[in-house]
Formats: C-alpha cells, sequence, structure tokens
C-alpha cells in the first residue's frame, strides 16, 4: 500500500478518525503487535529507506543546506537500527490508556474515577529529521491517537518511505492503515488547511523553527502546543568543580550541535572566569566551536587560545538557537544576573546551572521557569527516549497540558466515569 499524492485533506481527516475510533478500542497486546510489525518491516526494508533519504540528503546538499541540517536529515544503518530499536522500546513500556485515577466513592454512594483516553487524531508539522515519522507515529499507536503528519520538503522521500513503511505494518498486523497518513505533497496552502481542520484532528504540534511555531498559534483553529525550539543556558557558578564543568559544557555544546537541546548561552560567575574561561575554550576550540563573546570574556580569551575564533558577541547573539558549532559567552557578577538573564532570553526549553552550593541549585530551580532545570548536568538530556518515555512527539515549553518531552500519558486526555446504583439528584 503506498501513499498517493492528490491530497483531500478532509478524506483523510475522517480516515484518521475512523481509524483512532478502531484504535482506541484495541487492546495493549494488539497495539504492540502493529509496533512489533513496523520495527520488522523498518530492518526489512531498510535499503530503500537509506536509498530515498540519500537521495534527499544529495539534493539538501546541492541547495546549500547547512551542515547542521544535513546532519538533522540523514539516515544511517546505525540509525535506523535505533529506530527499530526505539519502536521495540516503546512496546516495553506501560500502556497509560484505560487506566483509572483519583478513584473515590462519594458521599452519596456514586463510585467516580477518572479515566486515561486517547487524544484522538493529532497533526504534527514537522522539519528536516525523518526520525521524527517513526517516534511521531510509534507512540501515537501506542496511546490509540491516529496521526496525520506533515514533514518538510527536504526530507520527502524520507518521509514518504518511512510513511509507506508503517502503514504496510499495520495493514500486515490487522491495524487501520489510515491511523498513520503522510501529506506528501509540498504545497504549503495544506498546512493552513490542516490547521483548520478541527472538524476532525484534536491537537496541532509543530516542531520546527519560529516562524511555523507564529503560524500555528495564528492560523490554527485547533488546539496548538508549541515547543522544540531551545535557546538552552548553562551557569558555571563560583563554586563548581571547575574540571568537570569542562566536560559538561563540551557534551552540551558538541555531542550535537543540531539539535534543540544544545548549549546556546554559557554564563560564568567572575569570580572563577579567569581560570575557567581558557579551560573551556581549548576543549571547545578542538571542535572548532566558535566564540560570541561579551567584552570582559572576549579580554579573558582573544588570542589567547590555540586556534580558537572568538568574536565580540552582537546585540542578538544571546536571542540564537544556534542549532552549529556557535556559543554565546557572558560573565555575570552572581547568581541573580544569570537567573535575570535567563529569564530575558530563554525560550524556557532545557537550562543548568553547575555548583556545589545547594542554596544556589535550590534557588535556580525554584526561579528558572523552563521544561527541563538541570542541576550540574548537561542539557543534552531533554529527550524522550533519555527521560525513560521511549521517544517523543515534542519537547513542550508551553504551560497547559504537556511540558517537556511529550511521551505516551502526554498522548492521552481523560474521562470520567461515573458508577451509580439507581441514583437520581435529590
Amino acid at each position: 500500500m503506498q501513499v498517493t499524492s492528490g491530497i483531500d485533506l478532509r478524506q483523510m481527516g475522517r480516515a484518521a478518525r475512523d481509524a483512532s475510533r478502531v484504535l482506541a478500542s484495541l487492546s495493549t497486546r494488539r497495539k504492540n503487535a502493529g509496533l512489533a510489525a513496523i520495527a520488522d518491516e523498518i530492518e526489512k526494508r531498510a535499503d530503500e529507506i537509506l536509498e530515498q533519504n540519500r537521495l534527499d540528503v544529495e539534493d539538501g546538499r546541492s541547495n546549500g543546506l547547512s551542515d547542521a541540517l544535513l546532519d538533522r536529515l540523514t539516515l544511517t544503518p546505525e540509525r535506523i537500527a535505533s529506530l527499530a530499536a526505539d519502536t521495540r522500546t516503546i512496546i516495553e513500556l506501560p500502556d497509560p490508556c484505560g487506566a483509572d485515577s483519583e478513584s473515590r466513592v462519594l458521599e452519596n454512594g456514586l463510585r467516580i474515577s477518572k479515566r486515561a483516553i486517547p487524544i484522538g487524531v493529532i497533526g504534527v508539522i514537522y522539519e528536516a529529521r525523518p526520525n521524527v515519522t517513526i517516534d511521531i507515529a510509534a507512540l501515537c499507536i501506542k496511546t490509540g491517537n491516529a496521526v496525520i503528519l506533515r514533514g518538510g520538503s527536504e526530507t520527502l522521500r524520507s518521509n514518504v518511505a518511512l510513511a509507506n513503511v508503517i502503514r504496510d505494518a499495520l495493514l500486515k498486523s490487522g491495524l487501520p492503515e489510515d491511523a498513520v497518513q503522510y501529506i506528501d505533497d509540498t504545497d504549503r496552502a495544506l498546512v493552513t488547511e490542516l490547521l483548520r481542520l478541527d472538524d476532525y484532528v484534536d491537537m496541532i504540534v509543530p516542531r520546527g523553527g519560529p516562524k511555523l511555531h507564529e503560524l500555528c498559534r495564528k492560523q490554527s483553529t485547533i488546539p496548538v502546543i508549541t515547543g522544540g525550539i531551545g535557546i538552552c543556558h548553562i551557569f558555571v557558578d563560583e563554586t563548581a568543580d571547575l574540571e568537570r564543568a569542562v566536560d559538561i559544557v563540551e557534551n552540551a555544546k558538541v555531542q550535537r550541535p543540531s539539535v534543540c537541546n544544545a548549549l546556546d548561552s554559557l554564563l560564568v560567575h567572575r569570580s572563577v572566569a579567569d581560570d575557567f574561561l581558557p579551560k573551556a575554550a581549548r576543549r571547545l576550540a578542538a571542535s572548532r566551536v566558535e566564540i560570541r563573546a561579551t567584552p570582559p570574556a572576549y579580554e579573558i580569551l582573544a588570542g589567547k587560545v590555540d586556534n580558537l575564533t572568538v568574536l565580540e558577541a552582537g546585540d542578538s547573539d544571546f536571542d540564537q538557537e544556534w542549532l552549529a558549532l556557535i556559543l554565546g559567552v557572558k560573565i555575570v557578577d552572581d547568581l541573580r544576573e544569570a537567573i535575570d538573564h535567563i529569564r530575558e532570553h530563554s525560550t524556557e526549553h532545557s537550562d543548568s546551572i553547575l555548583t556545589n552550593d545547594w542554596s544556589n541549585a535550590e534557588q535556580f530551580v525554584a526561579e528558572v521557569n523552563s521544561a527541563a532545570v538541570y542541576v550540574n548536568a548537561s542539557t543534552r538530556f531533554t529527550d524522550g527516549g533519555q527521560f525513560g518515555l521511549g521517544a517523543e512527539v515534542a519537547v513542550s515549553t508551553q504551560k497547559l497540558h504537556a511540558r517537556g518531552p511529550m511521551g505516551l500519558k502526554e498522548l492521552t486526555t481523560y474521562k470520567w466515569v461515573v458508577i451509580g446504583d439507581n441514583h437520581i439528584r435529590e
């Protein structure tokens, strides 16, 4: 079964709604069988997926995509194997659907509880990363949700290949193939049409840049969960273990700079800046990280570290999600200034303090209102897999319904179940 062109979004919506109703009635065993079929099909058709991805990468390189974007859209045999493994991990996770909570008996004898149920139909608009196609589909199937996917034009071939794999696996396992549908037309008008498909779609999740998020917030007639844009900070305070802090900063910046939880801005307490900044810069220079420094930090680093590119920070450099080997560096006088800087520039994604003063840690956690707040750890852990969620639909940075990595539980809502004994209201 192939994904076809000639898009009728209302028909896709109706098909998704019908599929969601079937999925919502299925046992965990049946849903897990569908996920196992997807994992098997990914492995069986790895060569087909990699070939389509190779063509996408070639086009992206010809079109001048940055190294960061090319890294995000590239699949390798190892990444294909990881997609299958991650899908099997989701099989092992508890199914949140059907679980009762807050069960109690009222004074009048009514038994009342909240029961977790699927949200229904999820619309996901995303860019650059074809692994998202598998992650989202697997999470939605496990929770009994149908999903309509719309990826970026730069990964069209890869995403269509993966969508075909998913739909074929669902068909083979007796699940409704329309539980996962892919919009394979790059016409941007279809995005706006999807945002207004409120007769059928229950939630929109954009995964992309600020322009996509703004479009969804302004145009959607469906509730939108926004997130995934990370301007992430680490603050090294005056008590931090500086040797270990170098390791953490390097990991947060260098391990995979093209992702939303990578480090963008480093704040360093003035009393340790002369000691710490050259150490950190030498490590970062080995990975060709470019530094954008405020004047006090620039004076410490300029011409002092071999092979280091250091520039004076511009007015907007601390409002950038770099997605590249670039790092903003600022010296601050105290914890208060660090927190104030983060509040002004953070996108409330992931922020960290490195400290041996627990009172500083507690103040940082209390006053930095990001989706993930760290003490003595790299920001790179803000990820559904790392948080034990199996995968994620997105990293939400808003405050309603869900925050941080959205896993299985975040794809459910609830209904009240009330059991009486011929009760009437007096």
